[in-house]
């Protein structure tokens, strides 16, 4: 997928302008920003829910997209199953695939849980495992890593860039989370409704506009994360394989 100068404006303002990037088979792309700096909006211009007023957007012929959403909320009154879950996501979905996907999440053993008890990492796990339901060429994730905790967040994007390598896909990743970026990123983008810099995540995190749209604190602490382990977490940070040697970072 590449998009080429587009911009969106609504009410007579800018909300993207002179947006340029490109994401391809086995890359992964991150886009960071503040509050309000676009992102989602872009997501949607992407997706094909929003049309651009400029620009141009272009997508290989029968492009497959796996969508991981910002948040999803499932009616607490509704009786739903892991399992029932992702049936719903695609209808022509065999037993054998949802059981695939969920043992590439490493959630296999939630698949009669209801949803409405799963933790915070549990969850974000399913909702990767209905993106990846229909092996698709560009996978699109919109804060994967909400509401799950340090320890959880490296494993998810550990997972992710695993994922990448099994689908031979491209991974188009938005975040304001700023504290964690994986090592195996390719491309950052920094929006604030423009591109501010782009490049390799220690090279943006040096860049002056980066610096400049950031507080000292919030500057520092996006940084190159690599994991060095002989271990494995659970969804709950708990460690579940491996030595006795603690992570170090």
């Amino acid at each position: 997928m590449k998009a080429e100068n587009i911009c969106f404006v609504r009410n007579q303002r800018h909300i993207l302008k002179d947006i340029s990037l490109e994401v391809t088979a086995g890359k992964i792309v991150v886009v960071i920003g503040p509050n309000g700096a676009g992102k989602s909006t872009l997501l949607k211009l992407l997706l094909g829910l929003e049309r651009e007023d400029s620009g141009q957007i272009k997508r290989k012929r029968k492009l497959r997209i796996g969508y991981m959403p910002q948040k999803l909320q499932v009616n607490p009154a509704l009786p739903l199953s892991v399992e029932r879950f992702l049936r719903l996501a695609c209808k022509q979905i065999s037993q054998q695939e949802i059981e695939q996907a969920l043992q590439q999440v490493g959630m296999l053993r939630l698949l009669q849980r209801s949803v409405h008890v799963l933790s915070g990492g549990e969850w974000q796990r399913v909702l990767l495992a209905r993106a990846i339901l229909r092996k698709p060429d560009l996978l699109v994730l919109d804060e994967p890593a909400q509401g799950v905790d340090i320890t959880g967040q490296a494993e998810l994007y550990r997972l992710i860039g695993q994922l990448r390598d099994q689908l031979n896909c491209g991974v188009l990743m938005v975040s304001h989370d700023l504290h964690l970026v994986m090592s195996g990123t390719d491309q950052v983008l920094c929006l604030n409704q423009h591109i501010c810099c782009s490049g390799h995540p220690e090279m943006v995190s040096q860049h002056p506009e980066y610096l400049r749209l950031f507080s000292p604190t919030e500057a520092e602490a996006l940084a190159v994360y690599t994991h060095h382990h002989n271990h494995t977490h659970g969804c709950d940070g708990e460690v579940v394989g491996g030595g006795d040697e603690q992570c170090k970072h």
